[in-house]
């Protein structure tokens, strides 16, 4: 029999590879895409997964080794600059990829969900979309739009099986910014800002997601669920 299916954007690295590598270790069959075409482990396919055709190809080879009941979003971009001259180039870009790819992986993801009598969406969405963040305006914008199409599609989607939850992390060590939080002014400020007095780790959120991919917390779609220590919400 053909094994279950989950597809994960941007898991090559950073928290996508956290997120692959815990639905692996849960006994999940995975398959990454990513531009580099690698991955922790499981299955790696390179897609650009800003391109709807390349989007397509890969759901429909990923389709050929079992029924797809699983989609994580992962991929983004950061980009930040002062508002008063953010360009439109680097406004346009952020959204492209941290939200129009998002809603191009749910569209593309739809029918193979439907066909396998419904399955789950997980985004990762980020803290910034509830907060007033300084030279972050694409960022904030974009994660917020996130939260707000999941909302959306959960609603819709619900009579065909299919449950979306957006994951939104803090500040999360990965190796992209190792040093930066090893800092002693950052660290200093993060023990002040986050009542836990730390950053998270990528295994935190590969964790969660995979608790969402377990098939329990059924009744659970179209919230946001914070992965911040409790920093967002900490006056």
């Amino acid at each position: 029999m053909a094994e279950p299916q989950i597809v994960v954007t941007g898991g090559s690295r950073g928290i996508g590879a956290a997120v692959v590598s815990a639905l692996n270790e849960a006994g999940h069959a995975v398959a990454a895409l990513s531009r580099s075409g690698t991955a922790p482990s499981g299955r790696a396919l390179a897609c650009d997964v800003s391109d709807a055709a390349a989007l397509q190809q890969a759901f429909a080879e990923v389709a050929e080794a079992g029924p797809i009941v699983g989609f994580v979003a992962n991929a983004g971009l950061h980009l930040k600059g002062p508002s008063a001259d953010f360009s439109s180039e680097d406004y346009e870009k952020v959204m492209a990829l941290n939200a129009t790819a998002v809603l191009k992986g749910a569209q593309t993801a739809f029918p193979y969900l439907k066909a396998a009598g419904g399955g789950r969406i997980v985004t990762l969405g980020s803290f910034f979309d509830r907060l007033g963040v300084p030279q972050n305006l694409a960022y904030c914008a974009s994660k917020a739009a996130v939260g707000a199409m999941v909302r959306c599609l959960a609603v819709e989607w619900a009579a065909d099986g299919i449950t979306v939850v957006n994951v939104a992390p803090g500040y999360i060590e990965t190796d992209l910014n190792r040093d930066w939080l090893a800092r002693p002014k950052v660290k200093a400020w993060l023990e002040s800002r986050a009542p836990l007095g730390r950053a998270g780790t990528a295994a935190e959120v590969g964790e969660l997601v995979a608790l969402l991919m377990s098939g329990k917390l059924g009744l659970l779609t179209g919230e946001t669920l914070y992965l911040d220590g409790a920093q967002g919400i900490n006056h």
